[in-house]
């Protein structure tokens, strides 16, 4: 590929007490390119684009700008030299308007010192129909689905002409239309000369938008070639160190009867009049575009939000869910999305999270039966392979797919009957994927009803029994798994097709 190396960062090794993070690695950018930085949760990607950031500082190694060696010893320094990192994790301002996001830090104003607003909204509203959203500047971020959220993102760090823009996974939460946005910005990026660094798990979407690749493996840079050099499959070989022969894994479960079963459920303006059901071994998706109503009705299914109309049964029995102990007590666990704020307790132990729906068996009175605590932590901690130091250690300093899999232990602890599943692979590495698959079909195989919530069409496709599609608040279509394909999804999520029993 043709244009002038923006960026390289050369034999860069950094550690932290008693663990080399990075070993020599190297990194090159140029112009107008999208770079692919691959590898699993801690392979070191995080750490090197740190290093880039200004958060941390290199241990030895170097970085050119163009032709100039810099030293970035801030986060400050790296935005003043046009280097924008945009975070998985959402870093917006939530009570604040779009507009007031976009120029944080930055913000105009007019002579007699005082927020220029008007001025303000006029350039986000520029911005924005620049690469085509359409969204009000004054919506508050609250307001926003945690994808439209990370478009805001990255229309932040478009809007301060950067030169070099890191995108940690920025598709992990966007609808398929969502991906297409984001997809025209890159390639308009691109036209503008920007270099991007491109950090992503799903390795499908690199063939259609990067044009290098970078692999890193245990803190060591494994390859460098173009995109079209090598197969998925190398990739994923090169990224684990070893043959990943089955990633998806779903196996032919006896399916049992109607375990949850949902009739006119509405919850206001949100979604209305949804019916479907589950049964006992199956693994039923829930598949459409970001802001269909899915994660709503598994909230209002929970008791996270209160339903309008509709009722709910679990084996044939209408059951009052009002708040989520309802739904806990009834059989029904629900494993969220947005795992760090709404999965877990961050700044507490792998122990105290994975108990938390099973205190009611570890607490007698007021003493905690430590054995049998440590008996369910050590289980899962072993059937789910979770990489940790001991049942003490901090869940906040695991990786995404470990932190998932401590959730899962956390529900599974309370024996539910129907456990919900809203995007439960988000932001989690191929090595990490596949144990979900694998704790999921193995879930199904003894009997639990799965529901699957996800934006990754491969992921329903290879994972469930049938699929429900939604699309702005209702159900579309149900389809059986002799009828899967994407384009077949998508029809009904664009409202092309429609069930006739779903009219």
């Amino acid at each position: 590929m043709d244009g002038a190396v923006v960026l390289k960062m050369q034999d860069i090794c950094k550690s932290f007490p008693g663990v080399k993070v990075l070993d020599q690695v190297n990194l090159e950018l140029r112009e107008g390119e999208v770079h692919a930085l691959l590898g699993e949760n801690g392979a070191g990607k995080s750490t090197l684009i740190k290093i880039l950031g200004g958060i941390h500082n290199a241990d030895s190694g170097k970085i050119f700008l163009g032709e100039e060696e810099v030293k970035i010893s801030s986060v400050v320094d790296a935005q003043n030299r046009d280097i924008r990192i945009i975070h998985q994790e959402i870093v917006l301002v939530p009570f604040r308007s779009i507009a007031e996001n976009i120029f944080l830090g930055r913000e105009l104003r007019n002579k007699a010192g005082f927020l220029d607003k008007k001025k303000m909204y006029a350039g986000t509203k520029e911005i924005m129909q620049e690469f085509g959203l359409s969204l009000s500047p004054d919506m508050l971020i609250s307001e926003l689905s945690i994808g439209m959220q990370q478009l805001v993102e990255i229309i932040k760090a478009v809007s301060t002409d950067a030169r070099i823009i890191v995108m940690d996974e920025p598709t992990s939460s966007l609808s398929e239309h969502e991906v297409e946005f984001l997809f025209r910005t890159i390639r308009l990026l691109k036209e503008k000369k920007v270099g991007i660094i491109y950090i992503s798990h799903k390795i499908s979407e690199l063939y259609e938008i990067a044009d290098r690749v970078t692999v890193l493996r245990d803190g060591h840079t494994i390859r460098t070639c173009p995109i079209k050099e090598v197969t998925s499959e190398q990739l994923i070989n090169m990224m684990v160190g070893r043959e990943l022969t089955k990633y998806y894994i779903k196996t032919e479960n006896p399916i049992g009867d109607v375990s949850l079963e949902v009739k006119g459920l509405s919850c206001g303006r949100l979604f209305e009049k949804v019916d479907f059901y589950a049964r006992y071994g199956e693994i039923i998706g829930f598949s459409g575009l970001i802001g269909a109503g899915r994660t709503e009705v598994m909230k209002t299914i929970f008791g996270i939000l209160k339903r309008s109309g509709g009722s709910i049964y679990l084996d044939g029995n209408e059951v009052d869910i009002r708040k989520p102990k309802d739904a806990i007590e009834a059989g029904i666990a629900y494993i969220p999305e947005d795992r760090k704020n709404e999965g877990l307790v961050l700044i507490n132990s792998v122990a105290f999270n994975m108990t938390l729906v099973a205190l009611k068996e570890i607490i007698k009175g007021i003493r905690v039966n430590k054995a049998k605590r440590a008996g369910i932590v050590n289980h899962y901690v072993d059937a789910f392979s979770i990489k940790v130091t001991s049942g003490e250690q901090m869940v906040g300093n695991l990786s995404g797919g470990n932190q998932q899999k401590v959730v899962l232990g956390k529900w599974l602890a309370g024996r539910p009957k129907v456990i919900i599943l809203d995007e439960p692979t988000r932001g989690i590495d191929v090595g990490s994927k596949s144990e979900i698959y694998r704790i999921i079909n193995q879930l199904a195989g003894e009997g639990v009803s799965i529901i699957l919530v996800s934006s990754e069409l491969p992921e329903v496709i290879n994972m469930c029994d049938r699929i429900y599609i939604m699309g702005e608040g209702r159900i579309r279509g149900e389809i059986e798994r002799a009828e899967f394909s994407q384009e077949i999804i998508m029809d009904y999520a664009a409202g092309r097709k429609t069930n006739e029993a779903n009219e």
